[in-house]
């Protein structure tokens, strides 16, 4: 399956063009976003791949905004255990997904690896990644499922909360005052 999806970042000023390719070995997500945040104007373009269990395995950014440009490369087992640009990571270990706040897709991650039923409601922990003002840190997270695609997603202590509606896929469609998808195709681009 391959799906191209458009977000317009509401908070953010943004527009993403994200590419989400799911085969039998996992998935596959490129992506570009270009914004403007707090009088920054910025450009980030990321590659996440997962394997069939949608465990993040990989994540590059490659990002630019106040004069600056960096580049960042995780690489996770699936179980907790990172590398960041090559040397380990212990301060990310047992953090299972990653949060990229510029973009709804990253909450897709958790919501597709927990497999939640209504009613269900898990705490993880997470990478969070806020490129703006270059800071990586692990939070713990919580998410429950509310109905067949909704979602309540909340930071741990609670200084966040949101309901989130997703499609079948688990693709974020609504995220109130941060993200509302504008298109969804599916293509076959090679």
């Amino acid at each position: 399956m391959q799906l191209n999806l458009l977000w317009t970042g509401r908070e953010y000023y943004s527009l993403e063009n994200c590419l989400v390719e799911t085969g039998e070995s996992g998935s596959q997500i490129t992506s570009t976003i270009i914004g403007q945040y707090e009088g920054k104007i910025y450009l980030v373009d990321y590659r996440i791949q997962t394997n069939p269990q949608w465990q993040t395995v990989l994540l590059e950014v490659r990002s630019r905004h106040s004069n600056q440009v960096q580049a960042i490369r995780l690489e996770g087992d699936g179980k907790g255990n990172w590398r960041q640009n090559g040397q380990v990571a212990d301060a990310f270990a047992g953090c299972l997904d990653v949060d990229l706040p510029l973009t709804p897709f990253t909450n897709t991650l958790p919501i597709r690896r927990l497999g939640l039923q209504p009613d269900q409601s898990r705490q993880i922990g997470v990478i969070y990644c806020d490129l703006l003002a270059g800071q990586f840190t692990p939070v713990q997270q919580q998410y429950t499922r509310l109905a067949e695609t909704a979602y309540h997603y909340q930071n741990v202590p609670n200084n966040f909360e949101a309901i989130i509606q997703v499609d079948e896929y688990g693709l974020v469609v609504d995220y109130p005052e941060l993200f509302v998808r504008t298109a969804a195709l599916t293509t076959n681009y090679r």
